[in-house]
C-alpha cells in the first residue's frame, strides 16, 4: 500500500515552528517509505483566513525545502462534496437535525457546569422528529455519537487512547447555513485524498476520537495515526513568542539556514542515536514514527543558533555569497560589482568561521567592500592610540616594498617587521585589523590583508597613521 501523507494548516496566521516540524515529519515520512506528502489549506473559516496568511504558509514550506506532491487542496472549495456526506449520513439515520436556539445551548452550558457536569450538548433533539421543530430557526445537522462504550485510538506514539463514548457529544457537520464544520471536512478530505497516515500534534488527541467515530459510521478505513507531542519553551511552559513561537519568515529574516532549521526541527521530538548533525539524506533514510519520543520537546534558541553556526561553516562558499548579496545591498545601499563579488567569496572561507547566522556573515562582510576612509567602531578607535598609528605608519612603508603581493610574502614580512620594532605580533595585528576592517573581529589578519590587495592594505593603514 502506498503510503501518503498530509500537512493540514490552516490560513488564520503564519507558518508557525509547530506547524513547521509537523509539515517535516510529514514530509519526511513519506519521502521515506516513497509514498506521497499533500498539502492541504484548511480554509473554512472565512473570517480569518487571508490570501497573506496562505502565501506566507506556501513561502515558508518552500524556504524550508518540504515540497509537497501535486497541487495544494483548499478545504472550502470542496464544501459541496462535505454537505453531501452530511446528507448521507442523515439518510443512514447518523446524524440529525437540531432545533435547539442559542439560548437553550447557554442555558444548557450554564445548568451543566452548575451541576458539575462538562457543558456539551444534552442530545435533545437526537431522538425527537423535525416535525415538533420551532418556527424561526434553521437547523444545524449534528452527528449522532454513540451513546455508550469507548472509542480508542490506536496511536503510533501515544500508544492505545481510550476515550468513553458518553464524553464525546453529538458534533455539528452542518451549520444553520448549510456550510460544512471543520470535522467533517477532515474527515471527508483524507478519505478522498487517500490520506494513510496521519501524522500531527497531540492536541488533536480529542479531534482524533470524533473523527474515529465519524469514520467509522461511515464504513471508511480509519487512517494510522502518530500524535507528537508539543514544543514547549526551555522552562517548560507552552511555547510562546517569547520561546520562539514565530512564523518561519521571523527564522529566515533571523538569517538561519532552512537547513539547519530542518535538522534542529527534526531532533526536537525524534532522535537517531546520538546524532545531532544529520544530512536531509540521512534524515530521509533514518525516519520512522518509533523514534518519536513521547515527552515535550524544548525549544532553546542557543542550540539553533550553535547547530546553524554548524552549518554556516559547512555551507558552499558561493551558496553564502548569494544570500548575503542581497543583506549587503540592503545594509549598504549599493549594487556589488563583479569585482566586489569575487572579493567576498574569496572571502568566505574565513569569514564563514566565526559566523552564527547569515546576518552576522553579511555584517562581518561589509569592510571588504568600505569606501576610504574607513569607520572605526569603538574598540577599534582605543586600540590606535598615537603610539599604534606610528608603528603602522612605519609598517606600511614596509609593506610598499612587496612586490608581487601574496599572503605569505605578507606574512614573513610582517613578523619580520616585528621582529625589528621588538614587538610580539599581537601588538601589531590588532591595530593592524582595526586600521583595515575598522573592528576588533575579522577572519585572520594575513587572510585579510591578502583579501584586500596592496593598494586598498596600505591605503587603509595610511589613513588611520594619517591621524
Amino acid at each position: 500500500m502506498k503510503i501518503v501523507t498530509r500537512f493540514a494548516p490552516s490560513p488564520t496566521g503564519f507558518l508557525h515552528i509547530g506547524g513547521a516540524r509537523t509539515a517535516l515529519f510529514n514530509w519526511l515520512y513519506a519521502r521515506h517509505m516513497g509514498g506521497e506528502f499533500l498539502l492541504r489549506i484548511e480554509d473554512t473559516d472565512r473570517e480569518r483566513s487571508t490570501d497573506d496568511a496562505i502565501e506566507a504558509i506556501l513561502d515558508g514550506m518552500k524556504w524550508l525545502g518540504l515540497d509537497w506532491d501535486g497541487e495544494p487542496t483548499f478545504q472550502f472549495s470542496r464544501r459541496e462534496r462535505h454537505a453531501e456526506m452530511a446528507q448521507q449520513l442523515l439518510k443512514n439515520g447518523k446524524a440529525y437535525y437540531c432545533y435547539a436556539s442559542r439560548e437553550e445551548l447557554a442555558e444548557m452550558r450554564k445548568t451543566a457546569r452548575a451541576e458539575g457536569r462538562p457543558p456539551v450538548y444534552d442530545g435533545r433533539w437526537r431522538d425527537r422528529d423535525p416535525s415538533e421543530a420551532p418556527e424561526g430557526i434553521d437547523p444545524v445537522v449534528r452527528f449522532k455519537s454513540p451513546n455508550d462504550g469507548n472509542i480508542v485510538v490506536k496511536d503510533a506514539v501515544q500508544g492505545d487512547v481510550t476515550f468513553a463514548n458518553q464524553q464525546l457529544d453529538d458534533m455539528i457537520l452542518l451549520r444553520a447555513d448549510g456550510t460544512p464544520t471543520y470535522m467533517l471536512s477532515v474527515v471527508v478530505d483524507d478519505h478522498d485524498m487517500g490520506v494513510t497516515d496521519i501524522i500531527r500534534g497531540d492536541d488533536h488527541l480529542t479531534n482524533a476520537a470524533r473523527q474515529q467515530q465519524l469514520i467509522e459510521a461511515i464504513g471508511w478505513d480509519v487512517p494510522r495515526m502518530a500524535h507528537i507531542p508539543l514544543i514547549h519553551g526551555p522552562d517548560g511552559a507552552k511555547l510562546s513568542k517569547r520561546h520562539g513561537a514565530l512564523g518561519i519568515e521571523a527564522y529566515r529574516d533571523m538569517g538561519y539556514l532552512p537547513e539547519a532549521l530542518r535538522n534542529y526541527l527534526l531532533r526536537l521530538g525524534w532522535s537517531h542515536g546520538d546524532d545531532e548533525i544529520i544530512s536531509t539524506k540521512q534524515a530521509i533514510e533514518w525516519f520512522n514514527i518509533d523514534s518519536i519520543g513521547k515527552s515535550a520537546s524544548r525549544f532553546d534558541f542557543d542550540k539553533l543558533e550553535n547547530l546553524n553556526g554548524i552549518y554556516i561553516r559547512e555551507a558552499d562558499d558561493a551558496y553564502l555569497t548569494g544570500l548575503i548579496v542581497p543583506l549587503i545591498a540592503e545594509k549598504t545601499g549599493k549594487t556589488l560589482n563583479s569585482n566586489e563579488l569575487i572579493l567576498i567569496e574569496k572571502a568566505m572561507s574565513g569569514l564563514k568561521e566565526r559566523a552564527k547566522s547569515v546576518l552576522s556573515l553579511a555584517d562581518s562582510s561589509l569592510f571588504l567592500i568600505a569606501e576610504r576612509p574607513l569607520g572605526l567602531d569603538e574598540k577599534a578607535e582605543k586600540l590606535l592610540d598615537e603610539a599604534a598609528c606610528g608603528v603602522l605608519a612605519r609598517l606600511a612603508g614596509r609593506l610598499e616594498q612587496i612586490k608581487d603581493w601574496d599572503k605569505d610574502k605578507v606574512e614573513a614580512a610582517v613578523r619580520e617587521f616585528a621582529t625589528e620594532e621588538e614587538l610580539k605580533l599581537g601588538k601589531i595585528a590588532q591595530p593592524l585589523r582595526a586600521a583595515l576592517t575598522g573592528s576588533t573581529v575579522s577572519p585572520g589578519i594575513f587572510d585579510v590583508l591578502d583579501y584586500l590587495g596592496q593598494e586598498q592594505s596600505i591605503g587603509r593603514i595610511r589613513d588611520v597613521a594619517a591621524r
